[in-house]
């Protein structure tokens, strides 16, 4: 089968502008660096066209060429201009089917489609842009039908399935959608609407500085952070506004999406780890989220930018409930072990000594900057480094910031799973089923051999588990993480040896308990 005609649109025009830009910019630079040429303009003209055309002649070939096939066991795309590539990707890898739609691709019923597989490391293993889109709900349908080894042929059920027949887990309010982009801001959106504040408000970042002083902020810097959040804060409601999150069998779906529309889903068995995040305006008002991550594929780098949020923001108790509600994560209340005192010591001399170093940087640059001038600098850049020392308040919280990062990291270790808390301003809780555990890594640095400590990270399947994200039991007594480290792999014998048996001992119709899901990734 073929891509939408109209795919060949949005991906023939950046194209063509991408090369023609590159020709019109190559000639301008020769025609004034290197020598001048008789008929510049017309020879930047031919550029600028033969590189538009290029790009379009192009992405032409790229569409005619594209074409993928959903077999009974695999799907086949075939790509290339001039290499050619052929992939089968078997049906049982993949994990995750997810279609996006911006506001353009929504007016004209098109969509991109994402296909994740386990070894995707987190990447697209395959993106279909664009079919139609009910092509795309179609590849979704037959999909997710062909890996539960349905027939072939799609059934009345399958053709009207709809979110009514499946299980509502949650549904984000319009009150906690608001309260989730206040407490919650997209931080990756910053720049951009700082872009559009700063000329909005008529301020220069500079005079702003100049205007509010060593200590104080002024008005139209009070106004700007003010815009800043509540700009932040719509990018994520925005992100998340109607978001729903459906169970169907053995898989989570979910739906999401103002300008943009996302859906997918979150194969349940293929969950290796899930993260309770509150960060301080959340633990402040009792909210939490919850974030899960599958083989190869994390919160946050799939197409959806961050679908994998089970639930962007409920009450800390529901968040809880549910994430012991998935299967194979029914954990206990934790009682987390943390790490030794001299580890809130480390923290505290290295707080003091980035402090340090921007003071000293920011004297530097007075000093050094009034020498080459050979008079003291004026302006407001002048008058911002008149106060070098500036930083050298920050001393005074150091003690308590070293004991709040102290105090928000453990471990602690179940029968049955892992968790590893860490994060002051962003905490996070990880939970890990021992069965998902693959290795357990301990490193020490060469300042933490100093004082003793080591780090212990719990590794699954997923990719962000080798990550500073990941569950990691971090600054502990080296031989406390020995004895972690040892424990771990301890108990992911005694849980695969337990499920072993679970699954000889029980007919292969009845159903398996709940704890035991997912075995077939350790078959």
């Amino acid at each position: 089968m073929k891509l939408h005609q109209l795919s060949l649109v949005f991906r023939a025009l950046p194209r063509g502008v991408q090369l023609g830009s590159f020709g019109f910019f190559a000639v301008t630079v020769v025609t004034t660096t290197v020598a001048a040429v008789p008929g510049w303009f017309a020879l930047t003209v031919a550029a600028t066209i033969g590189g538009f055309l290029a790009g379009v002649g192009y992405e032409f070939l790229y569409y005619r060429r594209f074409e993928y096939e959903l077999t009974t066991d695999t799907l086949d795309i075939g790509s290339g201009v001039l290499s050619r590539r052929e992939r089968e990707i078997p049906i049982r890898r993949i994990q995750n089917v997810d279609i996006s739609r911006g506001i353009v691709q929504r007016a004209l019923s098109i969509a991109a489609v994402g296909i994740e597989t386990a070894g995707g490391g987190g990447e697209t293993e395959a993106d279909l842009r664009y079919v139609s889109y009910e092509e795309a709900k179609r590849l979704q349908r037959d999909i997710r039908r062909r890996k539960r080894g349905a027939s072939d042929e799609p059934t009345i059920a399958d053709e009207d399935e709809s979110e009514v027949q499946g299980e509502l887990l949650f549904e984000l309010t319009p009150r906690n959608l608001v309260l989730l982009g206040l407490v919650a801001p997209d931080l990756r959106a910053f720049l951009p609407v700082l872009f559009f504040a700063v000329p909005t408000l008529g301020i220069s970042i500079p005079d702003l500085l100049a205007e509010s002083g060593a200590f104080g902020v002024g008005p139209r810097g009070a106004a700007l952070a003010v815009v800043s959040w509540v700009g932040t804060a719509a990018v994520t409601a925005a992100r998340y506004y109607e978001f729903r999150l459906t169970r169907f069998g053995d898989e989570l779906r979910y739906e999401r999406g103002l300008l943009s529309r996302y859906d997918g889903s979150i194969p349940i068995d293929k969950i290796q780890q899930i993260d309770v995040r509150e960060n301080v305006l959340m633990r402040r008002l009792g909210y939490g989220s919850l974030a899960v991550e599958t083989a190869g594929y994390t919160p946050g780098e799939g197409p959806s930018g961050g679908s994998e949020a089970a639930i962007p923001l409920a009450e800390r108790g529901r968040v809880l409930d549910f994430a012991r509600s998935i299967d194979g994560f029914a954990f206990d209340e934790p009682a987390f072990s943390r790490p030794p005192r001299r580890a809130r010591r480390r923290y505290a001399v290295r707080y003091a000594l980035v402090i340090a170093l921007v003071t000293g940087v920011l004297y530097a640059l007075d000093a050094g900057l009034a020498t080459v001038v050979g008079r003291p600098l004026g302006g407001n850049w002048g008058a911002v480094l008149e106060f070098w020392y500036v930083p050298l308040v920050a001393l005074a919280v150091v003690p308590f910031a070293a004991h709040y990062k102290w105090c928000n990291r453990g471990y602690d270790v179940g029968a049955e799973h892992v968790l590893t808390r860490n994060g002051f301003w962003r905490r996070t809780i990880a939970v890990v089923p021992a069965y998902r555990v693959q290795t357990v890594i301990q490193t020490a640095t060469p300042f933490q051999r100093w004082r003793s400590l080591a780090s212990v990270a719990i590794d699954t399947a997923g990719s962000l588990s080798v990550t500073d994200r990941g569950a990691r039991a971090v600054d502990f007594d080296a031989s406390e993480a020995t004895t972690l480290r040892e424990t771990v792999r301890r108990r992911l014998g005694e849980s695969l040896t337990l499920r072993r048996d679970v699954s000889t001992t029980n007919d292969p119709a009845d159903n398996v308990p709940s704890r035991t899901s997912g075995d077939e990734d350790h078959a």
